[in-house]
């Protein structure tokens, strides 16, 4: 009957109505529907395809000028949506947008469908946002809803569709960058309130509170909340999502067809609210609504699969909260049950497969049955080869498998010979390494794969090992690439191995690759700092290039790739199975064609990719760089000549020693000083020095680059103070820092300059914050100008007091080349980068100062407390005013590890500055020798005592004798 209805409507078109017809563009626009009608009964391709065929040609028969034109276009847009969701065409989608553009256009401000194209046109840039990740095409959707929703007012039967739209795009937004998720759950507010007034749906004046359509606010509503929950961790917005999702199903009583699914979202959220606060109430409540709405799904049911699967679930986290055997076994049998309803084809099969996986994994551990090991080996390689190259869920797989794998290891369950052993480890390796390539797997997923390789590999000494470290790092760059804001960066850093760097440079030292050690140290160390050079500097000059836009086209791409997996694949229709799929190839594409262009930028050629040794050794061209590692294996000291192999140290410490010493070295009293110190010699100092021989001659410049523990020694202090006549490393070398080869080398990429050199001297006694006044901020401010030359050679700024502002320091800092400040220091260690100078008004913090370019600055003296020391929680970070400086570009640096006296630093500022300009010039390349004079001058002072004044490079005695004050030049 309807192909004989088809056949009279082609004839009708194509027979009765010749084009020259008035109606044939009627006739063609009815066959359309019929065939559309067909193409939904039997998802015929040639169906559609005539479809777009017909409505092309409807249009053309409507041309520019024609009243039906925009029907016409919104005809052929609708059909070409379709196709892009069947078939996954760009071009299709592209088109669509095209012509929604001009639907829109002849759609005008005043035209009473105008809110109907925008909300069309903000449909299809969404789609094309999520299948490509284009931020212009997301922004463009939101601008759209907004000016929809402001057509519809307050009482306009359309608005709450407008708010809703609204809501799901700032959503949207909000999981590629967040920001928004307070203004999308305003919005569903104000359309669940809706509900409770006016709405086109009501058929009395008043919207009854128990109306059914009130359930999709209150589900989207409870969506949102429980997505700020997962976000912020409130518990008050848990608590919010249950009585909503409560109402939901109140709404939906025993007999309606939506009852179902509010019993799945109820659960969930109580689920989701037991594995936070591992109430059992909410465990048993969730259990207790998926067995009800698995009773809604009788034998023969299409959702009968998910019901399973979803109480299977359920029952399973059951037992791990309780270990009742019964749950587990009762988890296993729904789950084949699920499983035996997903055959071939199936888009949950490989889900299924993996649960029950997990599951007997989980019996075996507690009952050491082989054939559970078995059967959930098999699972999981059955599962496998369900997954196209493209699917995520690749990583969890290989991920369990080398779990299994490990098992029979651990169990002895291999059925061959004890080489069998090594074949399951070897498997095992394969699985963890195969999970940490899985591109579309997110980059978090494969870093954290990446590190259990690493953990086994190095638990086992494998093979691998030396492979698995270098893999994890780069992951770890390319995760911070992937995060725009320096503080997140931090934030990130620390859900990740602190000792990373230093273990892979033991790693690497152990299998006798030195420069390797040095490549992979330089590459996981002060990766924030590094992540900001990488970024700054060459984009910044390459602006007009397109740079910037392709970092962030690299963010942005990444951004989406690190998005979490979907809950329930399995519920999952084929066709948007197939375009996920698609989805995820086109984005992995992407982000491997961003990465190759960043690459052809000049400068970054190996972005992403470690650094070679050949580039770092530049770095100790004008001496010997001394790099330490501490890792729970081993201590050394690795000495990088300009022109020589490095040279590897084994140290006779270890780390817990280390940090022994590290407490040892913040006692007051000398003889305790004296002690620390000379240990510190005996351990670190002096099998450097026994070996720099052949590197440095006596008296020349030395670099210590340390890592971990090392970073809160003075190492320039060490020496043999306990014994007569004993060796003081500050009379053997002049000892300068470096965070990494990297900033020392940016640092002397030094600009010419013309006179005179601008130098400013920033001081404040007692500002906002202080706990304490500093009483010789003036003097010292005078001192300095009184030492360094006049004009034509130095044009002098000094800033004081009140004029001393936040904002007038920024530009004094950015002005000049040389500078000086006296003030208040402060070192945040919860929030590092909020660590800062004291001025008037606010704080001059870390993070002010690194966005700033100080490529042409040369010297910088930080007469202020705590300006060097770093966050023990990521010491391989650096983080640190001083440090901050460097990386910034500053050539020279000066910087406090303690509190400083006051009196003391007058002595050491007259004599640093009185040597450094002695002869009328400005030279911050002597800085390291003239400083190293200054402190030797402060040591034969004998108003000082032996012990402070000598002990510590350059340590001094303090008044009140509070904490040994360091000072330690950062110098390049």
């Amino acid at each position: 009957m309807a192909d004989r209805v088809l056949k009279d409507l082609v004839i009708k078109a194509k027979v009765l109505c010749p084009v020259s017809r008035p109606d044939r563009t009627m006739a063609l626009n009815s066959l359309a529907t019929a065939l559309v009608t067909r193409f939904v009964d039997g998802a015929k391709d040639q169906d559609l395809d005539e479809v777009i065929m017909l409505h092309w040609e409807a249009l053309a028969l409507r041309p520019v000028g024609h009243p039906d034109r925009s029907t016409s276009l919104n005809n052929l847009a609708t059909q070409l949506s379709t196709r892009f969701g069947h078939q996954g065409n760009d071009e299709d989608l592209d088109e669509t947008i095209v012509l929604c553009r001009e639907a829109l256009a002849l759609r005008p401000v005043g035209h009473p469908n105008r809110s109907t194209s925008l909300n069309t046109l903000t449909t299809q840039l969404s789609t094309r946002f999520y299948h490509r990740g284009n931020d212009k095409d997301l922004d463009e959707a939101i601008a759209l809803c907004r000016e929809s929703l402001a057509l519809l007012p307050a009482g306009h039967p359309d608005r709450s569709a407008s708010l809703n739209n609204l809501a799901n795009q700032l959503s949207v937004r909000f999981d590629h960058r967040g920001g928004d998720l307070d203004e999308a759950i305003a919005l569903h507010m104000e359309v669940l309130a809706l509900y409770l007034v006016c709405h086109k749906d009501r058929s009395s004046s008043l919207h009854p509170v128990d109306h059914s359509g009130r359930s999709s606010p209150l589900n989207d509503l409870a969506n949102q909340i429980s997505t700020r929950f997962n976000h912020r961790g409130n518990d008050g917005d848990l608590d919010k999502t249950i009585p909503l999702q409560r109402e939901a199903l109140a709404l939906h009583p025993v007999g309606h067809t939506g009852r179902s699914k509010s019993l799945n979202d109820l659960a969930n959220q109580l689920s989701t609210r037991f594995d936070h606060r591992g109430n059992g109430a909410d465990l048993d409540e969730a259990i207790a609504l998926n067995r009800e709405a698995l009773a809604l799904h009788p034998v023969g049911h299409p959702h009968r699969s998910s019901s399973l699967y979803n109480l299977a679930n359920q029952l399973s986290t059951c037992f791990d909260h309780r270990g009742n055997d019964e749950d587990l076994d009762e988890a296993i049998a729904l789950q084949r049950e699920a499983l035996a309803l997903r055959q071939v084809g199936h888009t949950g099969q490989s889900s299924s497969l993996n649960n029950l996986a997990a599951q007997l994994f989980t019996r075996f551990d507690q009952r050491r049955n082989r054939e559970d090991l078995d059967e959930s080996r098999e699972n999981l390689r059955c599962a496998l080869t369900l997954l196209t190259q493209y699917d995520p869920h690749q990583l969890m797989i290989h991920v369990s498998l080398a779990t299994i794998y490990l098992s029979f290891r651990h169990s002895g369950l291999d059925d061959t010979s004890p080489g069998e052993d090594i074949d399951s480890l070897n498997v095992a390796m394969h699985h963890l390494k195969a999970a940490a390539h899985v591109v579309s797997g997110g980059l978090r997923p494969r870093l954290r794969a990446s590190l259990r390789w690493v953990r086994c590999a190095s638990q086992y000494s494998h093979g691998t090992e030396l492979e698995a470290y270098p893999t994890s790092i780069q992951l770890l760059d390319t995760c911070m690439s992937a995060t725009a804001s320096v503080s997140s960066r931090h934030s990130a850093m620390n859900e990740f191995p602190r000792t990373l760097a230093v273990d892979a440079a033991s790693c690497a030292l152990h299998s006798g690759d030195v420069c390797r050690a040095v490549e992979l140290l330089e590459q996981d160390r002060t990766l924030i700092w590094n992540q900001m050079a990488r970024v700054r500097t060459p984009l910044d000059s390459l602006q007009n290039h397109g740079a910037v836009a392709l970092m962030k086209k690299f963010r942005d791409l990444s951004s989406l790739l690190d998005k979490p997996l979907a809950s329930n694949p399995e519920e999952t229709a084929k066709v948007n199975v197939r375009a996920e799929e698609a989805r995820y190839r086109r984005l992995v594409e992407d982000w491997n064609r961003a990465v190759e262009e960043v690459r052809k930028i000049e400068g970054h050629s190996r972005f992403l990719l470690p650094p070679l040794f050949s580039d770092l050794q530049d770095a100790a061209r004008d001496g010997p760089i001394i790099v330490l590692v501490a890792s729970k294996s081993t201590c050394n000291a690795i000495i990088i000549p300009h022109s020589q192999l490095p040279t590897s140290i084994q140290l006779p410490t270890k780390l817990e020693t280390l940090q022994t010493l590290v407490v040892e070295l913040q006692h007051t009293s000398e003889p305790a000083l004296r002690n620390a110190l000379t240990k510190l010699w005996d351990d670190v100092v002096c099998p450097v020095v026994e070996n720099l021989g052949g590197f440095a001659q006596r008296g020349s410049r030395i670099w210590w680059c340390p890592t971990c523990v090392f970073n809160s020694l003075p190492l320039h202090a060490a020496g043999e103070y306990i014994r007569i006549h004993g060796q003081l490393l500050s009379r053997l070398y002049i000892s300068s820092y470096t965070p990494s080869l990297a900033a020392l080398i940016k640092a002397r990429k030094r600009l010419d300059r013309s006179p005179p050199v601008p130098f400013a001297a920033i001081g404040h006694n007692l500002p906002d914050g202080a706990s304490h006044t500093l009483y010789g901020v003036e003097p010292e401010l005078d001192l300095v100008q009184s030492l360094i030359p006049p004009l034509p050679t130095v044009s002098f700024t000094k800033i004081m007091s009140v004029d001393a502002t936040k904002s007038r320091a920024l530009r004094t800092l950015q002005d000049n080349t040389w500078l000086h400040f006296v003030c208040h220091g402060i070192q945040n260690y919860k929030e590092p980068f909020r660590s800062a100078f004291l001025m008037h008004d606010q704080p001059l913090s870390l993070l002010d100062i690194m966005q700033m370019d100080l490529s042409r600055h040369e010297f910088v003296f930080l007469s202020a407390c705590e300006t060097a020391v770093g966050d023990p929680s990521t010491p391989d970070e650096v983080i640190h005013p001083a440090a901050g400086l460097q990386f910034a570009g500053v050539q020279s640096v000066i910087g406090t590890l303690w509190e400083v006296d006051g009196g003391t630093v007058g002595r050491l500022v007259n004599a640093f500055y009185r040597n450094l300009c002695g002869d009328g010039k400005m030279n911050s390349k002597c800085a390291a020798r003239v400083l190293h004079r200054a402190v030797q001058s402060l040591a034969s002072d004998e108003d000082h005592t032996l012990g402070t004044a000598h002990s510590i490079h350059p340590h001094w005695h303090m008044i009140n004798c509070v904490r040994p004050p360091t000072l330690l030049i950062k110098l390049l």
